[in-house]
């Protein structure tokens, strides 16, 4: 009520509590940071993150190692009994481990339905209640002897049900299944590796742990295929330091019948769209020619990016260009940063085995001693069994004779001289099962029980024996669950950029730009068939050009850009077209429109600039000449004054310059000093009264004066004449005053 009593703006803030910044990191930052490595971002020798872990054994205990599949909806519900986070980010990481994803080599989940594709941005997932999902046949690998004491179990979030520190994995999967993780201050990002190469590797390097590892561990292996280049020091590097990149590239296979490449497998780090993307840009912009068309097919069968190549392109020369301009060819980063008994590391693949292998190590030893002690009980079971062998019926009378149940036990124990565990055992014993030939079977297991516990006992003395059962597990899984590689390795290749040269077809050529901005480049031969130039009918033919097909051609704007084309960049037209509006073909900013094209040839000569205040640009057209491809240059003139006119000349020629007051001004351009600098403002020509400007600039000979020399001046700036009626001829230009 006080709260609702209160007027409007009458609340005060309470006082601020300062906080030392050390203080601030020290107990809020760092648990954070903590729980981010510790708990989320980083996988750990086992080869799984806590949020694969919990949803794994959520699986396991669902019965969905061995039965049917179920809805994803339900398994990402039970696993919030473990995983307290929302359905969504539970899912994702369903659909991750999943078959359908194919975004491991080894995937987990066994699913059917829609789980979208790991190399494509488009192709999402369904939703979790459309569907289903069960472990892999793999998974028994990660589950067997869980329930032998194995490994350590903790309470989950809510101390409700218990869950496993680690998965007891009997094959390296931390390099088998590729991981990558951002935590707080450090990442990792590890490679996959063919499973059967990293069982075989393990199995080397336990007998030996300096062997050589290339010789059973030769690159890394991805879900996606392609090719890895084959660095010897760059691969040796990341073995060694875990740390490095390599280069993995596309396959592609040439159909000469219909002149098509179709590239089937891709970089692990990139997707179909990604690359179609960067492939239209680079056709859009010229670069690739040969190219007629780029599409995706990729259904069912697989992934299938197809490329329709125009006549006489080389394939192989055209994908060699597309692997060094596009995500055909990636890098991999490699960061192994692992988590080992709590502790971030960074390690080389030697180094990992060791760790794995001392882990599993253990977690074969304490498999051994359940067992063992499974077995020592079971015989001590037995061996109070034998106690009764030769007088069941003394034992039947005394449990007849004991009036209370809660003495059964006491007095079987007295009477056979066995302890509770013993006479428990015995008081069990199905009525049924109280004769000599069950009892004489039960204690035949007696001699098999000790034979096995002086086995397992003998193992344990020995680390040799249980490096064998290491090993003999390798080796099974090896053969039962080892697939071929997908990841081809190419040791001889060129990463060189060499100079590749384009071949134009080379023809004379018409240009047309319109006041409006439309541009046609039409054949000699095309041009007399054609008969009239068509237009708009509010825009006018602006400039001509004959031309060849290999020239360049610059287009500058009322924005002081030029941009730079190469004239077979565009397509040949006819005179009954409007042609390219190059606003938009060059992709110009808004309001842009094109006021001048020049062809700069071998870029000699100048390029002159009138302005309305009176001033004049000569700028040496090779200013314009870049070494790079560059399409737009900038600051193309001075931005000081508005441009009246412009032109490119080769040699020196003589302007008229009429302002608005009609006076007149003609000079020989000689008089004006080339400048190098684009964006100079000019030298003053024609001294302007208050209020007036320059609306005309054209060539002497186009000007449709009568008597010249009544308006040239030898020495500037000058103001000019006033323009006599008498000196205006027939074609005199129309002038905007």
């Amino acid at each position: 009520m006080a709260k609702k009593n209160q007027k409007k703006g009458s609340y005060k803030p309470g006082p601020v509590v300062q906080q030392p910044i050390t203080e601030t990191l020290e107990l809020n930052f760092m648990p954070y940071a903590m729980s981010v490595i510790m708990s989320r971002a980083i996988p750990e020798i086992d080869g799984f993150k806590p949020s694969h872990r919990k949803l794994l054994y959520t699986m396991y205990k669902m019965g969905l190692l061995t039965g049917n599949r179920t809805k994803s909806a339900n398994v990402v519900g039970q696993c919030m009994k473990l995983n307290p986070h929302g359905d969504s980010a539970i899912y994702e990481t369903l659909v991750r481990l999943s078959r359908g994803h194919e975004a491991l080599l080894t995937p987990f989940v066994d699913s059917k339905g829609n789980f979208g594709k790991f190399y494509s941005r488009d192709m999402a997932y369904a939703a979790s209640r459309y569907t289903e999902a069960k472990l892999a046949p793999i998974c028994q690998e990660l589950f067997r002897d869980i329930d032998s004491n194995c490994v350590d179990f903790v309470d989950n979030y809510d101390s409700t049900t218990k869950e496993p520190v680690l998965l007891p994995t009997t094959f390296p999967n931390l390099l088998v299944s590729a991981n990558q993780g951002i935590a707080v201050g450090m990442a990792s990002n590890i490679c996959g590796f063919n499973l059967a190469e990293v069982c075989n590797t393990t199995v080397a390097y336990i007998k030996n742990p300096d062997c050589d590892l290339f010789a059973t561990l030769p690159a890394p292996d991805f879900s996606t295929g392609g090719e890895i280049l084959f660095e010897k020091n760059v691969l040796e590097e990341i073995y060694r330091t875990g740390r490095g990149s390599f280069r993995i590239r596309a396959r592609y296979r040439y159909i000469k019948k219909q002149n098509i490449i179709e590239i089937y497998e891709i970089p692990y780090t990139t997707t179909i769209e990604a690359i179609i993307d960067k492939i239209a840009d680079l056709i859009k912009s010229g670069d690739f020619k040969e190219i007629s068309d780029i599409r995706d097919e990729t259904d069912i069968n697989g992934l299938k990016i197809t490329i329709n190549l125009k006549r006489n392109a080389d394939p192989e020369n055209l994908m060699q260009r597309l692997y060094r301009q596009t995500p055909l060819m990636d890098s991999f980063s490699c960061n192994f940063n692992l988590l080992v008994a709590g502790t971030p590391r960074v390690m080389g693949i030697r180094e990992i085995l060791e760790e794995w292998t001392a882990w599993r190590y253990e977690c074969v030893r304490r498999r051994l001693y359940y067992d063992l002690e499974q077995k020592r009980n079971r015989l001590h079971l037995l061996m109070g069994l034998s106690k009764i062998l030769l007088d069941i019926d003394r034992a039947i009378k005394i449990i007849r004779e004991t009036e209370e149940e809660d003495e059964v036990i006491p007095n079987l124990m007295i009477g056979f001289q066995i302890d509770k565990d013993q006479a428990e055992f015995i008081a069990e014993i199905k009525l049924r099962n109280i004769n000599k030939q069950y009892i004489l079977r039960r204690i035949a297991d007696t001699e098999k029980l000790q034979k096995e516990i002086v086995s397992i006992e003998n193992i344990l003395k020995s680390r040799d024996k249980v490096m064998k059962i290491i090993i003999e597990e390798l080796e099974a899984i090896a053969k039962k669950h080892g697939a071929p590689r997908r990841t081809g390795i190419v040791y001889d290749f060129d990463l060189s950029t060499p100079e590749i040269e384009e071949t134009v077809e080379d023809y004379a050529v018409n240009l047309f730009l319109s006041s409006e901005g439309y541009f046609k480049k039409i054949t000699p031969l095309s041009l007399r068939m054609g008969g009239e130039q068509r237009f708009k009918e509010s825009d006018e033919l602006s400039q001509t050009f004959e031309a060849s097909n290999a020239d360049e051609v610059m287009f500058f704007t009322n924005k002081q850009q030029v941009y730079k084309c190469r004239l077979f960049e565009f397509e040949d037209s006819k005179a009954s077209v409007l042609g390219d509006f190059l606003p938009a073909k060059l992709e110009m900013d808004e309001d842009e429109v094109v006021l001048y094209m020049c062809l700069p040839g071998d870029y000699s000569g100048h390029m002159l600039f009138f302005f309305e205040n009176g001033k004049v640009a000569k700028v040496d057209i090779a200013a314009y000449q870049t070494k790079s491809n560059r399409r737009r240059l900038t600051g193309a003139y001075s931005d000081k004054s508005p441009v009246v006119a412009m032109f490119h000349i080769q040699q020196d020629e003589e302007f008229a310059v009429i302002s608005s007051d009609t006076r007149t001004l003609m000079f020989n351009s000689a008089l004006l000093a080339p400048k190098a600098t684009r964006s100079v403002a000019g030298v003053t020509v024609m001294s302007l009264k208050s209020n007036r400007r320059v609306v005309k600039a054209v060539k002497a000979d186009e000007s449709g004066i009568e008597n010249t020399s009544r308006y040239r001046k030898r020495k500037l700036p000058s103001p000019g004449s006033l323009l006599r009626p008498e000196d205006i001829g027939e074609n005199q230009l129309n002038m905007e005053l």
